[in-house]
């Protein structure tokens, strides 16, 4: 039996997440207990040692990323609850962790559960999800995502990726550093994730680092610092020579 606990300041969003999942879940998930505040989440999850957590962002005397850093264990897995905060949603994003929006949709809950029933995190994993998310929220200069691959979990700062090229549903990270991350994700989920002034979307395959590149010839190609050559497609031309030079 899974062991969950819902946070959130609103008693009748607690009270309809418990209701569906007494419904859909009856046998599988065992809601233990439930805050409002980071003072009590931050009691009854120590107290309870929950598999599984309903985390609003926004709640009584902080955030729950402010209950995350406080715990000293979190051997868990997180659906965050939001509502159209795009900062917040954002930072979720960067960190690979899940979430559903307000007002609660019946079958995004039922996805958003079934997903943490078949993927139980480690907790160094989720450990460093919660981190680089956490850091994104507070602002953090120079961030961190998270790309995930079939194989590994990898931690890399924006500031190391020179482009990414897109292949259909999977899109290759190039870094700095000579490496190539393939993840099955499209190119514009991962614009969604990358900072606006530093990347720039040169063509419908190409994001480049904006700080990397070194000149436009008149092939309509972007030179790397690599010396990578990126095309431009032509109707993207002058947006992109404008926001690079």
């Amino acid at each position: 039996m899974i062991k969950a606990i819902v946070v959130d300041d609103e008693a009748h969003v607690r009270e309809n997440i418990k209701s569906k999942i007494s419904i859909f879940f009856s046998g599988e998930i065992d809601v233990v207990g439930e805050a409002d505040s980071v003072s009590t989440a931050i009691k009854v999850i120590e107290d309870s040692k929950p598999n599984l957590l309903f985390l609003d962002v926004h709640i009584k005397e902080g955030t729950s990323f402010d209950v995350l850093f406080k715990l000293l264990n979190k051997n868990f897995d997180i659906i965050f609850i939001t509502g159209f905060d795009e900062h917040a949603i954002k930072a979720i994003k960067i960190g690979a962790l899940d979430y559903i929006l307000k007002p609660i949709d019946e079958l995004e809950l039922k996805k958003a559960i079934n997903k943490a029933i078949a993927n139980s995190r480690k907790e160094n994993d989720i450990e460093k999800l919660v981190e680089i998310s956490r850091e994104y929220f507070q602002g953090v200069k120079n961030k961190r995502i998270i790309l995930k691959t079939l194989e590994n979990v990898y931690v890399v700062y924006e500031n190391d990726i020179l482009y990414c090229k897109s292949d259909g549903n999977y899109t290759t990270i190039y870094t700095h550093q000579k490496e190539k991350i393939v993840i099955s994700k499209p190119i514009k989920k991962i614009i969604e994730l990358l900072s606006k002034d530093i990347f720039v979307r040169c063509h419908q395959s190409y994001i480049v680092n904006k700080k990397y590149v070194t000149r436009y010839n008149k092939q309509g190609v972007l030179i790397m610092n690599s010396e990578d050559k990126i095309p431009v497609s032509s109707r993207r031309k002058e947006y992109v020579i404008e926001e690079i030079f």
